[in-house]
């Protein structure tokens, strides 16, 4: 049976391409969350005004891939420590976040942040701002949004993610 993780680490088009490519990862839908406007818009978002953080939520077989997998990638693939800003893209929709969908999750996602937080002082970096809490509302981003970077749709489209050079002491990345 799937579970849901949900993640924000700047644009939602990067984080989509990086979890679209993982084993045991079976969807991944763009989206917007942690805001205070009902069925935002992107251009709202991309306003400010609505408080939402861009999202992806990653239904994924635990038998293949476990939740701690997908943050160990997570906090390796975006810099955890800019708050509203990951490279250029620059916004509170570009914050860092995670929002557990239980309270395993909760608890895992506190705990793999405290792990990592040695590896970022040791690199160099400022403190994790990544904000976590509990899955509130998921919104749907528009549907030009959703598999964005995919070959049929924009295959040379922009992305800033990628390895930020520490490695995150949970789950597969370490």
């Amino acid at each position: 049976m799937a579970e849901t993780a949900v993640l924000a680490g700047g644009c939602f088009w990067c984080l989509e391409a990086v979890y679209d490519e993982l084993k045991g990862v079976e969807s991944v839908e763009s989206g917007y969350m942690g805001g205070k406007t009902p069925r935002p818009t992107y251009e709202q978002v991309c306003g400010g005004a609505t408080g939402h953080a861009e999202v992806v939520r990653i239904a994924f077989d635990p038998a293949q891939v476990s939740y701690e997998d997908l943050l160990g990638i997570f906090f390796s693939i975006h810099d955890p420590t800019t708050l509203n800003r990951q490279g250029n893209d620059v916004g509170t929709q570009y914050r860092s976040a995670i929002y557990a969908t239980t309270d395993e999750q909760l608890a895992e996602a506190a705990a793999s942040k405290e792990a990592f937080e040695p590896a970022v002082r040791a690199g160099g970096y400022g403190p994790i701002t990544t904000e976590v809490g509990k899955l509130d509302r998921f919104y749907f981003a528009e549907d030009y949004h959703q598999q964005y970077l995919s070959d049929a749709k924009n295959p040379y489209g922009y992305c800033n993610h990628g390895p930020n050079g520490l490695s995150c002491p949970v789950g597969i990345a370490r």
